[in-house]
C-alpha cells in the first residue's frame, strides 16, 4: 500500500532521506514495536517511534503515574498522576500521531506471558529498571527470534546494547548472572533527569535503523555514556558459545528456567561502598583492596586514587584474569555507572565480592578529598 498524501506531508523529512524514502516509511507503518517500561527510557522512544510513523506501537508497565516521575519521563504530566502508565501513555501517544496503533499493556510481565506478547512485535525496546524483567525479556527475545534493544541509566551514566538473532551476542552474554537488587533504582541512587532522555532516544534510533534496514546497528558492541563528561564510549562484546539462552548448547528453553539459571550463589553479589566505607578499608590493616579504575585514559591522568590499577572498561573483559587470585577489586569510575557494570563483568568472571565506589570519584572528591580532581 502506497502512502497517502496526508503521510507524505507528515514523514516529508523522512523522505528526503534517500536513505529511507517512501519504502522506508512503509516499513516503518508496516513495523511492530514494543515498549517494555513507560518510564524515562521508554517516554522519549515511545514519542519518537510515534511521530516516525511506527504502525503498531506497544506500551507496557503495570505502574501507575506518579508525582516524582514527572522530572524525567516526558510521556506524562501532571494531569494524568496516578493513572495507569501504560493508558495513560497511549492516550498521549495516539494523540501525537492518530495514523498508527497504539496498544497499552498495563500488566505485569512473567515467564507466563512474556513469549507470547513478544511474539507478536518485531522489535522490542526494554527500559524496564528491574534486573529480573531485563533478563526476561532478553530470554523471550532470543527464543522468539526478536531484536531488542535494551538499556540502562545509573545516575550520571547510562549503557546500551542491540541484540539481533544470528548477528550478535544477547544481554546475557554480557552479563551472564545477576539479581535483583545488585544494582540500585533510581528512586535510590538517584538520576538525572535528562539522562534517560539521552538513551531513550538512541534506543528509538536503533529500532528506526532495525526496521528500515539502514545504518549499522550496535550489535556486538555495548556504548556507554557519561553525562558529567559528556562522552561516549564502546567495547566490543562477543557472543559467548557458553551463554545460557544464545550459546551452543542452551540450558535455557523456556522462560519457566530463565531466572533460577545462571542465578549466583549466596557468595556472590557486589559490595556497595560509600566513599566513607572505602576510606575505612583503606585505612583498616591487613590486605588492602585491589583499586581498578576503568575510566578513560584522559580521565585516570586527570586525578585517581593513589595505587589504583588503570583498566579502561572497553579493555577490562580481556584483562580480568589479571584480577583473579588477588584482593578483591574495588572498581572505580567517575559517578558509579560504569564501576557497576565492571563488577557485574566481574562476577560473570567468576571473580568474587567486587566492590562499587558509589559516586565514584565525583562523591569521593565531594567527601573525603576535595583536593582530588576529577576530569
Amino acid at each position: 500500500m502506497s502512502l497517502s498524501e496526508r503521510e507524505r506531508t507528515r514523514y516529508a523529512r523522512h523522505l528526503a532521506l534517500a536513505e529511507i524514502g517512501p519504502a522506508g516509511q512503509e516499513r516503518l507503518r508496516a513495523a511492530r514495536v514494543l515498549v517494555v517500561g513507560a518510564g524515562g527510557l521508554g517516554s522519549p522512544a515511545a514519542l519518537y517511534l510515534a511521530a516516525a510513523g511506527c504502525g503498531t506501537l506497544g506500551l507496557l508497565d503495570s505502574d501507575r503515574v506518579e508525582l516524582s516521575n514527572l522530572q524525567r519521563q516526558v510521556l506524562f504530566d501532571a494531569e494524568v498522576l496516578e493513572q495507569s502508565k501504560a493508558e495513560a501513555g497511549a492516550a498521549r501517544l495516539a494523540a501525537l500521531n492518530g495514523e498508527i496503533r497504539v496498544r497499552s499493556h498495563a500488566l505485569e510481565l512473567d515467564a507466563g506471558n512474556a513469549r507470547a506478547l513478544v511474539a507478536e512485535y518485531d522489535v522490542v525496546l526494554d527500559g524496564s529498571d528491574r534486573l529480573g524483567t531485563r533478563y526476561l525479556v532478553n530470554d523471550a527475545c532470543v527464543l522468539e527470534r526478536r531484536a531488542l534493544v535494551t538499556a540502562a541509566v545509573h545516575r550520571f551514566e547510562g549503557q546500551l546494547l542491540t541484540y539481533v538473532p544470528d548477528r550478535g551476542p544477547c544481554y546475557r552474554c554480557l552479563f551472564p548472572q545477576a539479581r535483583d537488587g545488585l544494582v540500585a533504582n533510581c528512586a535510590t541512587a538517584g538520576v538525572l533527569g535528562v539522562l534517560p532522555g539521552v538513551l531513550g532516544t538512541l534506543q528509538a534510533t536503533e529500532a528506526l535503523k532495525l526496521i528500515t534496514g539502514v545504518g549499522e546497528a550496535l550489535t556486538g558492541r555495548l556504548l556507554t555514556y557519561d553525562a558529567l563528561g559528556m562522552r561516549f564510549a564502546e567495547f566490543r562484546v562477543p557472543r559467548r558459545r557458553d551463554c545460557a539462552v544464545c550459546g551452543d548448547h542452551p540450558s535455557i528453553t523456556d522462560l519457566k528456567d530463565s531466572l533460577t539459571v545462571n542465578a549466583p550463589t549466596a557468595a556472590d553479589g557486589v559490595r556497595h561502598l560509600a566513599p566513607t566505607d572505602l576510606e575505612e578499608l583503606l585505612r583498616a590493616g591487613g590486605t588492602p583492596p585491589l583499586l581498578v579504575d576503568v575510566r578513560e585514559p584522559y580521565e585516570y591522568e586527570a586525578g585517581h586514587l593513589p595505587g589504583s590499577l588503570h583498566i579502561p572498561l572497553a579493555q577490562l573483559p580481556q584483562r580480568l584474569p589479571e584480577l583473579a587470585g588477588k584482593a578483591a577489586p574495588v572498581f572505580i569510575c567517575r559517578s558509579g555507572g560504569r564501576s557497576l557494570a565492571a563488577c557485574r563483568m566481574a562476577l560473570a568472571a567468576r571473580i568474587a565480592s567486587p566492590g562499587n565506589l558509589e559516586g565514584g570519584l565525583t562523591a569521593w572528591a565531594q567527601q573525603i578529598d576535595p583536593s582530588l580532581r576529577v576530569a
